[in-house]
């Protein structure tokens, strides 16, 4: 009896080529967006001691509830990255680099949570940090950096929500009004969002429930418990974000799904995705984080996007399409197969993308390959073309014509050269 065929787990999914070209653009695209800020990669461990993750102050249910945590065969308890953040500041605090600490980073990251549009269990994403400054211009430089990735990808129906959290203790107090007025409407929010309201009533605010979201439209706002410094913090960002010609909302529910924010909290949201998740990048400050892993009290702020979602977003523009081809040129050699594997080394030590066939096939398969391969042209070796030291190069596309051109094998490499440039210009 046959073995029954492996897939891939519930909540996943395999990218596989031409499709994965488009990921590999993207995160160049968000690379360079970055690094031109001065930010370097991270590479961090894929799982790390559950505690990095599940904190006693964390509320939120993503952490709680859905995460994939197991002992390892040494007996640690270890989990799975659910998110970005916590794993840049643990390495900030165990190799405690100089401050401002600029990093970025892209990585799958892990939820047991129901599988649904740009939403896996296991997802990707790209984000970065900056710890060490509590300069409201170094917000300013995150979310514009997060405007420069969207606006590199094409995506323009974008709206930006700021808000801010206020320090600690205008949290600590505001979270009292919260709480109180949530109490006294306690039966007319969702019933899956009335036990935050005794744990973390600020979490009621993030919900996407409709009846909750119809009930708390008219719930006190921390904007209105704000001390002086948390106002003139605020007030910094916005004054930047507009000098930058950046525009935005301020969203007094914007709270984010973490108890660590405090200060400045931000998303993008798309206006062609129909999804009451619809958030394709987001992030703020978290001036307790550092301290809550051990560290030294130390500020910082970032954002996450999921790679996922940016795409379904760019889907709904009609922008960022994957790229046409991955290479330029195919080798035919119907002469036993030797020289196509030494044109090949050559024209890729040449800088040239390109590809063959193999197992001998004769002409016509291999120029069916070739076609298939999307290369722009095929530099053909046959009987003849061995004997004389050339090579005949045919266009596969209308844009370089209908001419084959015999060349000598001397001058092969630089005249693919000048017809790809030409056909970029």
């Amino acid at each position: 009896m046959a073995r029954p065929a492996f897939h891939a787990p519930k909540g996943t999914q395999d990218i596989l080529p031409p499709a994965s070209a488009r990921w590999e653009a993207l995160l160049a695209t968000y690379a360079s967006v970055v690094e031109r800020a001065g930010y370097g990669l991270v590479q961090s461990p894929m799982f790390e001691e559950l505690g990095v993750f599940q904190r006693e102050t964390e509320g939120a249910d993503a952490v709680r509830k859905e995460m994939y945590d197991f002992e390892d065969k040494g007996g640690r308890r270890v989990a799975l990255r659910p998110e970005g953040t916590a794993s840049i500041v643990r390495a900030f605090v165990q190799h405690q680099p100089a401050t401002p600490w600029k990093v970025w980073y892209a990585t799958p990251a892990f939820r047991y949570e129901r599988a649904q549009a740009g939403r896996y269990r296991q997802h990707h994403q790209v984000g970065l940090e900056v710890l060490g400054s509590a300069d409201p211009d170094v917000d300013v430089e995150v979310i514009s950096l997060g405007w420069e990735l969207l606006e590199a990808l094409g995506l323009r129906q974008v709206e930006l929500l700021v808000n801010t959290m206020g320090t600690s203790a205008d949290r600590v107090r505001y979270v009292e009004v919260l709480r109180a007025w949530l109490t006294e409407r306690l039966d007319a929010l969702s019933p899956d969002d009335r036990e935050k309201v005794a744990t973390h009533p600020m979490r009621v605010l993030d919900s996407k429930r409709p009846e909750t979201q119809a009930l708390t439209a008219d719930a006190p706002a921390i904007a209105d418990h704000l001390s002086p410094e948390s106002e003139a913090h605020f007030a910094r960002v916005r004054e930047g974000l507009t000098a930058r010609g950046i525009a935005h909302t301020l969203a007094p529910r914007l709270v984010r799904g973490f108890d660590y924010y405090t200060h400045t909290t931000f998303e993008f949201v798309p206006s062609l995705v129909d999804n009451a998740q619809a958030t394709i990048l987001g992030g703020g400050r978290y001036d307790g984080l550092v301290e809550e892993l051990g560290g030294r009290p130390t500020p910082g702020i970032g954002f996450g996007s999921g790679i996922e979602r940016l795409l379904i977003a760019c889907d709904a523009e009609g922008v960022f399409p994957a790229p046409a081809r991955a290479i330029d040129v195919f080798v035919v050699d119907v002469t036993g197969g030797a020289e196509a594997r030494d044109l090949t080394a050559e024209l890729r030590a040449a800088d040239i993308a390109c590809d063959r066939a193999f197992d001998q096939k004769g002409m016509r398969a291999q120029m069916k390959a070739a076609d298939r391969s999307g290369a722009a042209v095929a530099v053909i070796v046959g009987e003849q073309e061995l004997a004389d030291g050339t090579a005949a190069v045919r266009p596969l596309r209308h844009d370089f014509g209908a001419d084959q051109a015999v060349v000598p094998r001397t001058h092969l490499a630089a005249h693919l050269r000048d017809l790809l440039t030409k056909e970029d210009r």
